[in-house]
């Protein structure tokens, strides 16, 4: 059962504007399973993060140190075109979008591989591409026991995640979550899936959707932050 704990007690009525809806979180959360079963219910367009046309991904796994910057700079700028055509293009198509990545998400992995020197010549960089792109209406952000998220990478076994590091993994949830114990730049729900599915069960896919909707249009009424977070954390 998926309980929701919000931080204002305000119910507003539904909005029937467009959104754009974006969910992150931690490899092996389950980021793209829930933005496919939030397209059946929503009807939305998708916009999926490409991870395998990385040239430098699978030797960065095996040395992170030689290809952490070309990894994390060719994502970047991946990313960021794939964005900014959202931006541009948004206008002109109907309908929802939904997004299973924001570029915060760079920003997050290059703290943990980036060297000093790397890290301030990335963030320079990225401090001027993120003033280029949209916003999200909600950011839904997904976590997940250390445990559960070893066993969701072993069972859609990717090639280059063969090897995976389980303290990179401990290092990467640790980052996201210092990040988003402060976020208050868009509506926020924040989701521990350890003990929900959504894969099979349609009802926490509905109460994920009805909240979104809430939020984004608290947030679109002006009404603050802090009427704009909810979360099913304990």
């Amino acid at each position: 059962m998926l309980e929701l704990v919000q931080n204002a007690g305000i119910r507003s009525p539904l909005t029937n504007d467009p959104l754009y809806v974006v969910v992150e979180g931690p490899i092996g959360v389950g980021k793209t399973t829930l933005v496919h079963r939030l397209k059946e219910r929503m009807d939305a367009h998708l916009v999926l993060e490409v991870v395998e046309e990385n040239p430098f991904l699978s030797q960065f796994y095996t040395n992170p140190k030689r290809y952490a910057f070309q990894t994390q700079l060719f994502f970047l700028m991946s990313r960021f075109r794939q964005q900014k055509e959202l931006f541009d293009e948004g206008c002109e198509v109907q309908g929802d979008f939904l997004a299973d990545y924001h570029l915060l998400k760079d920003r997050i992995f290059a703290e943990l591989t980036l060297e000093d020197e790397e890290l301030a010549l990335y963030e320079s960089v990225y401090e001027s591409l993120a003033m280029c792109i949209r916003k999200p209406d909600v950011l839904i952000y997904l976590t997940a026991d250390e445990k559960s998220l070893i066993e969701r990478i072993e069972r859609r076994a990717r090639p280059f995640e063969k090897d995976f590091d389980r303290r990179y993994l401990a290092r990467l949830s640790e980052r996201y979550q210092h990040h988003f114990s402060a976020y208050s730049d868009t509506p926020l729900l924040k989701l521990n899936t350890t003990r929900i599915n959504y894969v099979t069960d349609q009802k926490p896919i509905d109460e994920i959707y009805k909240e979104v909707r809430r939020l984004a249009t608290n947030w679109r009424a002006g009404l603050g932050i802090e009427a704009c977070i909810s979360s099913n954390f304990k």
